[in-house]
């Protein structure tokens, strides 16, 4: 790719007199202490926000309502709303909600091929099912749904529902996906069919909470050969009242246990913070995120606490000093 993204504006709640260096090794112990969401414009209302950069440079962002919408962008500062990735909208979908719409896709940009997985649902519920849909362009209505592979109902212990592709090094493909209920759960994929492996069929367990609080929307990364687990903490989808939040935890292996900094495993409720609710951000969750040209980067929705709660787009680029992950 000839054109480098060019890096976030950033505004950090630290004092003046810090180095760079010590902004970078910053792991904050208030809210005040997190960074503002970088610069951004355009049309930036969304939901659970998934985003890719395909060969030509463009990026692509996709997001919960109103079907699948899709928006791009050329710059990463600037979008624009493309339209919905389906021409019509799957007929299964009314088996699992009322309203036309799905929920939190996630997008891969994979040898010259667009995949989306996405779940449909409704607000509470854990009759739930993700689905797949691919494209060779990417472009609004060109997507072709590939039907559900994976669903939940009243007899199991986990929402199927979140989905995130994780592709490894060797080639294997793996589904985590999760909310509420038990926690984040992992499956294997086909990757000559994006359904479920044959021959390994387990549903293992990333991350839960003891309690049964709040616990979804899974992003698996791998750098420098360990894995780490990004989920939402808490309670979205409330506006100003929202709860949710952003931790972490490492893996020496896909199939975890995931720790924390402080080595709590995520299966007992461990996570170490990423990003929290500061200033005027209420509430940042829903995230993914994508290695691009200067780095990786945390995509995210949060509440505008200063502009009636709107719900946001946020991105930040990530440091990951001492090995952990810290938004800046």
């Amino acid at each position: 790719m000839s054109r480098i993204a060019p890096r976030l504006r950033r505004r950090l709640s630290v004092p003046l007199a810090a180095t760079a260096a010590a902004i970078l090794a910053l792991v904050p112990q208030t809210a005040t202490a997190y960074p503002n969401p970088g610069h951004v414009t355009g049309d930036i209302a969304v939901h659970d926000p998934t985003m890719i950069r395909d060969a030509a440079g463009r990026y692509l962002l996709a997001s919960t309502g109103q079907g699948l919408q899709l928006r791009t962008s050329v710059d990463r500062i600037a979008f624009a709303r493309a339209g919905d990735a389906f021409a019509v909208k799957p007929a299964w979908w009314s088996g699992y909600s009322s309203v036309p719409e799905a929920w939190a896709p996630d997008l891969t940009y994979r040898d010259g091929r667009y995949v989306m997985y996405y779940s449909v649902s409704s607000f509470g519920s854990q009759n739930s099912a993700i689905g797949l849909a691919t494209s060779t362009t990417g472009q609004p209505g060109t997507w072709t749904d590939r039907g559900i592979v994976l669903s939940s109902g009243s007899g199991d212990d986990y929402n199927a529902i979140d989905p995130n592709l994780f592709v490894d090094d060797d080639g294997s493909w793996w589904l985590s996906f999760g909310s509420w209920w038990s926690g984040i759960k992992l499956v294997r994929l086909d990757p000559a069919t994006g359904r479920r492996h044959a021959s390994d069929t387990a549903v293992r367990a990333l991350a839960a909470r003891p309690d049964r609080q709040g616990i979804e929307a899974p992003s698996l990364v791998k750098r420098n050969g360990v894995y780490f687990l990004f989920a939402s903490y808490d309670r979205c989808c409330a506006g100003t009242s929202s709860t949710y939040k952003i931790k972490v935890g490492r893996a020496t292996r896909i199939t975890g246990p995931y720790l924390d900094r402080a080595g709590v495993p995520m299966t007992d409720g461990g996570g170490t913070l990423v990003l929290e609710s500061h200033g005027r951000v209420v509430g940042p969750g829903g995230q993914s995120v994508l290695k691009d040209s200067d780095g990786h980067l945390l995509v995210y929705h949060y509440y505008d606490g200063q502009d009636a709660g709107r719900a946001k787009l946020g991105v930040n680029l990530l440091g990951w000093s001492g090995g952990w992950p810290s938004a800046y």
